[in-house]
């Protein structure tokens, strides 16, 4: 006979994690929810050697595995819960996982693919921990499974000489981000965030790889949607505008769409803007701490970018507002002071009309002149 406790426990995580989406919506209507702060810097700022990110599991690893930081949840996950933990404390609602580069594809530069579906598994279910651990009835915390963008771009050439030439395919690409996806689910994430997006078909193959497990398993997974802004041109690596962004990734119908990391709150705050305008979702943001100094430092003080954080607020263009590269548990605290006190963006509704894209917009509504569709491209 079949014993059906895995089967029973099964059941019970998902009727646990369904009810944790339910309560998610239902805060989002009522408040800003508070993303946390920066992993990466945080790593970078304990001064760890060689030796913690192999601790016995990849002793002989003929690789140097140090900037690895991924690798620190399965080495040293006392670490990467004292950051969760950290960020918790100071206000944060959404953990997100130490999992931004564990793919099979960003892993292959440290030749530790092999395990890159338990870097997914081990990073969600730290944050899954200390999530449990620190929620209360009156500050909930959610999981959020992160999809990194690769080292690689799938629209770019990486040599001037062969435009034509590619590092990964986009099948390549949906088949990392699923396996990276079942990781993150297994480990117990609550939502998924695909963020840091410089390629918008990076990201349109790791939103392929969300919607196809939503259909193949009959799962509600919410989908977080994030790109970055790399300059002051205001348009991603791959070239598009904030609008044109939205317009490219709009089919997944994610539960929210917004920037985070390149640039600090000030000079994202004009595109946040633009993003509130045209998207009728919930809008999310988590800038660095303002621009890396000579030594690559951040140097914005937590009341500084409070500061211009309370200014987006104070717009009503966020939902949900955090920190990217250089932010402290000490920023969080100071951005989580000024959430609490506004009210979250309501959602427009946004009138109907044919939106396309390439590196700009192009809206097609009863306003347009003729409309000269062309059956031939010049590549």
């Amino acid at each position: 006979m079949t014993d059906p406790s895995p089967h029973i426990e099964r059941g019970h995580a998902d009727s646990e994690r369904a009810a944790r989406i339910s309560l998610l919506h239902k805060q989002l209507q009522e408040r800003v929810l508070v993303f946390d702060g920066a992993m990466g810097t945080s790593i970078q700022n304990l001064a760890l050697t060689e030796q913690d990110f192999r601790a016995g599991i990849l002793t002989d690893h003929p690789v140097d595995l140090f900037g690895n930081n991924d690798m620190l949840s399965l080495t040293r996950p006392d670490v990467i819960a004292d950051i969760h933990r950290s960020f918790a404390a100071a206000g944060a609602h959404l953990l997100s996982t130490n999992t931004f580069n564990s793919t099979t594809i960003s892993q292959s530069d440290y030749d530790t693919q092999h395990v890159a579906r338990e870097l997914n598994v081990a990073g969600a279910r730290i944050a899954r921990e200390i999530a449990d651990e620190t929620s209360t009835p009156d500050d909930p915390r959610w999981v959020v499974g992160v999809l990194g963008p690769t080292s690689k771009t799938c629209s770019l050439s990486p040599d001037v000489n062969d435009p034509a030439r590619r590092d990964v395919t986009f099948d390549q690409l949906r088949v990392a981000y699923t396996d990276a996806l079942e990781g993150l689910l297994e480990g117990g994430a609550d939502l998924i965030m695909i963020e840091t997006i410089f390629d918008t078909l990076n990201a349109k193959a790791a939103i392929y790889a969300v919607m196809q497990y939503r259909d193949d398993h009959e799962i509600d997974i919410p989908l977080m949607i994030s790109g970055t802004i790399t300059d002051l041109s205001g348009r991603t690596l791959s070239g598009q505008t904030a609008e044109a962004f939205w317009n490219s990734v709009s089919h997944a119908k994610p539960l929210s769409v917004g920037l985070n990391c390149a640039l600090g709150a000030k000079d994202l705050k004009g595109h946040i803007a633009e993003l509130s305008r045209v998207a009728d979702t919930r809008i999310s943001c988590h800038p660095n701490a303002g621009l890396p100094n000579e030594l690559g430092e951040y140097d914005e003080t937590p009341s500084q970018m409070a500061s211009v954080v309370g200014e987006m607020l104070t717009a009503g263009n966020i939902n949900i507002i955090g920190g990217c590269c250089g932010t402290t548990p000490e920023h969080i605290a100071a951005i989580a002071e000024r959430a609490a006190t506004t009210p979250p963006r309501a959602i427009p509704v946004i009138r109907a009309a044919t939106r396309l894209s390439g590196l700009e917009p192009m809206t097609i509504d009863e306003n347009s002149l003729l409309v000269n569709v062309g059956d031939r491209t010049n590549v």
